[in-house]
């Protein structure tokens, strides 16, 4: 099978791995730097040289070397600091309280960035340390697992500068900062989709097929709940890079994607419990239009319930984020889905109308209604609720009035999805769920293409924002530089008379979709197996 990447050798690439994330927590455990800078006195004396030490989460400043053994002339605990930029040579640091605050000017801009980068990876060191809980899985007890990353940085951006040159230009072939950034990839906030997966487990034990339907509704409303205060871009996959997230144990599921196509960019996910199994492909088109941004879905996302049989299918509805230039960001979702039986084209299926917001609307901001219809078009269930709280479902008992106009009589409306509180503190970390925190926790015995190797996404999460930008660039030009290599290899295949392979993902393989004229990528059933003999040949190095 040929990648694309340049396979390596699974043992060499397994070493180098788990080389390359000893080095990287050795480094932070051990960050430690020292060194001559000037620091800011008073009006009269200016800047003045002192000697810097960092050790042991500690910024500490001394007259001069000799005096490092004794108490320090002044110190600032990295724990909850505050590095602010000033200038290519300037920085401040502050503590938590601001009572005590370094205004420090380096040599260049090297040496600058050279502290700032060891300052922001001691400090995200120890918020790791303690965040995160013992991961340490015992005999018949549950693994404990974080409950939030460290806070985001305050880096000072100019929007402006960067936004002015994306007008009316596809976001997903541009590159942006980590500044717009949450460090979670696109594959792992799909998996976010199944926070709420127990409304599935809900509809595979109902017996009625419409109440079902109506519970299904509620689970695709229920991912886009944090949508609300969550405006930060994730990650663009690199083509080959995977995720999975195994929650068996402690939610019921396990969830494998992989970035399958560069251009156009295209994700397949597998989900799976012992109830139901779920996958879907996911690209989509983006526009930026100088007051929004808009994305439009194109892929479709499927359920099959083990019990019953029944099989279902959607596509998910449009997402505009307001206000990217002046004024506070709010993201809207509108337009109208259908949940389809795929097994029948006239079979059961539901349609729901998210209602864009209007100033001038009657309707609630963020209302979801809709209806579940049998294979006569009768109306069997009612929907009702917002796209950020909950979902409710009711029966509907008779219909009245006429085909045009139809009103309903139900039965007793009940929950189908509600809204988990926000974790305390989430909006000094991005607005994550618990569950958003967790999914790029490291994970022992993942395959070497996983998003949480991902050394920019590392950084961002830790805080070093500088350095994750230089990493950032270094992957996406080594992705364009494999790129150019298959292009040229094409050409000379093509002049010489030869097929030359197309791209073919890992774990995932393209088959034409039951009862369309359509394909799609689903799951080669290979992947479990793979990492349960920690047998990763094949896999692309793509980091």
């Amino acid at each position: 099978m040929s990648s694309g990447q340049g396979n390596e050798p699974n043992n060499n690439n397994k070493f180098k791995v788990s080389q390359k994330i000893k080095k990287r927590d050795r480094d932070r455990e051990e960050a430690e730097m020292k060194g001559w800078l000037l620091k800011w006195t008073n009006l009269v004396k200016g800047f003045q040289r002192r000697w810097f030490v960092l050790s042991k989460g500690v910024f500490s400043y001394y007259l001069d070397p000799s005096e490092a053994q004794q108490e320090a002339r002044g110190s600032i605990r990295l724990k909850e600091a505050l590095i602010e930029h000033v200038d290519s040579c300037t920085f401040v640091i502050s503590d938590a309280s601001a009572n005590i605050s370094f205004r420090i000017k380096a040599a260049s801009e090297v040496e600058r960035q050279s502290w700032i980068m060891a300052l922001e990876l001691a400090k995200g060191s120890l918020a790791k340390a303690i965040e995160t809980t013992d991961a340490t899985v015992g005999k018949g007890q549950l693994r404990r697992r974080r409950t939030r990353v460290p806070d985001k940085p305050n880096y000072p951006l100019s929007l402006w500068s960067i936004v002015k040159n994306l007008i009316g230009k596809d976001l997903t072939k541009i590159p942006m900062p980590v500044n717009f950034n949450e460090p979670l990839s696109m594959l792992q906030r799909l998996t976010e989709d199944y926070e709420y997966a127990d409304i599935l487990d809900n509809a595979s034990a109902c017996t009625d097929e419409y109440e079902q339907l109506a519970y299904l509704a509620a689970f695709t409303a229920s991912s886009y709940a944090t949508t609300t205060n969550r405006s930060g871009k994730p990650f663009n996959p690199l083509l080959g890079e995977t995720y999975e997230c195994d929650r068996t144990e402690d939610l019921g599921w396990r969830c494998l994607a992989e970035q399958v196509s560069h251009h156009p960019p295209i994700a397949a996910l597998h989900c799976e419990s012992k109830e139901w199994v779920c996958w879907q492909e996911f690209t989509m088109t983006s526009k930026f239009r100088g007051k929004y941004i808009q994305i439009i879905p194109l892929g479709l996302a499927y359920v099959s319930f083990r019990n019953s049989g029944n099989r279902y299918c959607w596509r998910k509805v449009t997402t505009t984020i307001n206000n990217i230039i002046v004024g506070k960001l709010w993201v809207d979702q509108h337009g109208e889905m259908e949940i389809v039986d795929a097994n029948s084209p006239n079979g059961n299926k539901c349609i729901l109308n998210y209602v864009p917001y209007s100033y001038f609307g009657r309707e609630a901001q963020r209302t979801v209604k809709g209806v579940v219809i049998n294979r006569n078009k009768e109306v069997k269930w009612l929907i009702r609720g917002t796209w950020d709280d909950q979902i409710e479902i009711a029966p509907v008992l008779r219909t009245h009035g006429t085909l045009e106009n139809p009103t309903y009589t139900t039965g007793e409306y009940k929950t189908a999805w509600k809204r988990r509180p926000a974790p305390e503190d989430s909006e000094k970390f991005y607005n994550l769920t618990t569950l958003a925190c967790q999914l790029n926790e490291p994970e022992e015995g993942v395959a070497p293409t996983d998003s949480r190797l991902r050394p920019d996404q590392r950084l961002m999460e830790d805080g070093a924002w500088d350095a994750s930008n230089e990493e950032k660039l270094r992957l996406e030009e080594k992705q364009r530089a494999v790129r150019r290599q298959r292009e040229a290899e094409a050409k000379q295949a093509a002049a010489s008379g030869r097929e030359y392979p197309a791209y073919e993902p890992r774990w995932f393989k393209q088959q034409k979709v039951e009862g369309t004229e359509s394909s799609m990528h689903v799951y080669n059933n290979k992947y479990w197996e793979a990492k349960a003999a920690q047998d990763w040949s094949g896999c692309p190095n793509i980091f």
